[in-house]
C-alpha cells in the first residue's frame, strides 16, 4: 500500500506514524536504535504489505495490466488505491478527510527531525503541498505516476500504467472494495500494534 493507507492505518501518535512509513525508507536504518512504538510501527507496515502482495483481489488487479506494464503494476496499484481510499473514505473512516490529514501531518512533524534525510525530504514535501489533497482527483494519480517514471533512472513505460487503470478503473474499484476492508481485519486482529487505543483516528467497523 502507499503512504496514505499505511498512516490510516497507523496508531495516533508520532512514533507509530514514523515507524508506519519508515518501511518505504529503512534502507541503512538500524532497526536495534529504533524505539519500541516506532519497531512496532515499522512491522505493521510489512504486516500491511505481505497481506496486500498476497491477496487475490490484488493478484487480479495485478493482472489487469498489460505485460508490458505489469513489472511497474504493484506500484500503480498502490497509488490508484489510496485515491480510492479517499472517494470511499466515509465508508472506513468516523472523522473527515481533512481532519485525518492534518493530525497525521502533525504526528509526522513530531519525529521529523529522527527521519533519514531521503524521508524528511519526502514527508516534508508531502506536509508542505498537501499531497494527499492531490490523490482526491484522478488527474493527480496520473500527474503522481508520471513523475515517478521520469525518476526511474532507466528508460520505462510506467507512465502507461495510466492507460491501464483508465481502461480497467470500474474493476479495480470493485476489487479494491472487496480488498480493504480484509485489509483493515487482518490489521485490527494480527497487527503488531493490536489493542493499542486509536486515540483521535477513527476506523470504522466493518
Amino acid at each position: 500500500m502507499n503512504y496514505l493507507a499505511h498512516l490510516f492505518l497507523a496508531q495516533p501518535n508520532a512514533d507509530s506514524h514514523y515507524g508506519n512509513l519508515l518501511g518505504d525508507f529503512r534502507k541503512g536504518i538500524v532497526i536495534d536504535t529504533l524505539n519500541d512504538g516506532v519497531s512496532k510501527g515499522l512491522e505493521n507496515h510489512y504486516t500491511v504489505d505481505r497481506f496486500t502482495d498476497n491477496h487475490a483481489s490484488v493478484k487480479q488487479a495485478k493482472a489487469l495490466f498489460k505485460p508490458e506494464h505489469r513489472r511497474f503494476a504493484p506500484v500503480a496499484i498502490d497509488m490508484l488505491f489510496d485515491h480510492l481510499l479517499i472517494t470511499h473514505w466515509q465508508q472506513f473512516s468516523n472523522i473527515p478527510f481533512h481532519a485525518f490529514c492534518q493530525q497525521s501531518f502533525s504526528l509526522l512533524e513530531g519525529n521529523l527531525h529522527a527521519m533519514p534525510k531521503p524521508m524528511q525530504r519526502s514527508v516534508s514535501h508531502m506536509i508542505t503541498h498537501n499531497c494527499f489533497a492531490d490523490y482526491a482527483e484522478f488527474e493527480g494519480i496520473g500527474f503522481a505516476i508520471q513523475a515517478v517514471a521520469k525518476r526511474i533512472r532507466f528508460k520505462n513505460d510506467f507512465a502507461q500504467c495510466v492507460q491501464d487503470i483508465e481502461a480497467n478503473f470500474e474493476t479495480l474499484n470493485s476489487l479494491f472494495l472487496s480488498f480493504f476492508p480484509t485489509l483493515i481485519k487482518h490489521i485490527e486482529q494480527h497487527g503488531p500494534e493490536f489493542g493499542t487505543p486509536t486515540g483521535l483516528i477513527k476506523i470504522k467497523s466493518l
